[in-house]
């Protein structure tokens, strides 16, 4: 089985939504997934879909700034990398975009989301160890 640290591996899958609780429904009666609310630093919930107790994926909110701007509920998939700051860097040195800057995220670990010279937007992450 692929160790989903491993730099380059995509190893996470969120989903941004306008209808959280529409989207709750939908994925636990198409896929059997069941959500496990979790309230994060800033008030706002973040839901872990789960097989068993497997997390499979995660779901929040679409930030009220995205949906003004008109961006749909979407998919988005992080990047497992060895040094998310790093990243970053060569990222911007290559001429992609940070989206959001490199934060931690408490219990889960460094992340930052960039866009490529393309255009395409994806996820970076580095988790913090079990304990």
């Amino acid at each position: 089985m692929l160790d989903l640290t491993t730099q380059g591996v995509f190893s996470w899958n969120e989903l941004l939504t306008k209808d959280v609780e529409a989207a709750r429904k939908f994925y636990t009666e198409v896929l059997g997934w069941t959500g496990e609310d979790m309230t994060m630093q800033d008030g706002s919930v973040y839901t872990v879909f789960k097989i068993g107790d497997q997390q499979v994926a995660g779901m929040m909110k679409l930030p009220e700034q995205a949906e003004q701007m008109g961006a749909p509920s979407y998919w988005g998939a992080y990047i497992s990398v060895d040094d998310v700051d790093a990243i970053v860097a060569k990222v911007t040195s290559l001429g992609g975009t940070v989206i959001v800057p490199a934060m931690e995220v408490e219990g889960v670990g460094r992340f930052a989301t960039l866009q490529d010279p393309t255009g395409a937007i994806f996820g970076i992450l580095k988790t913090e160890p079990m304990k």
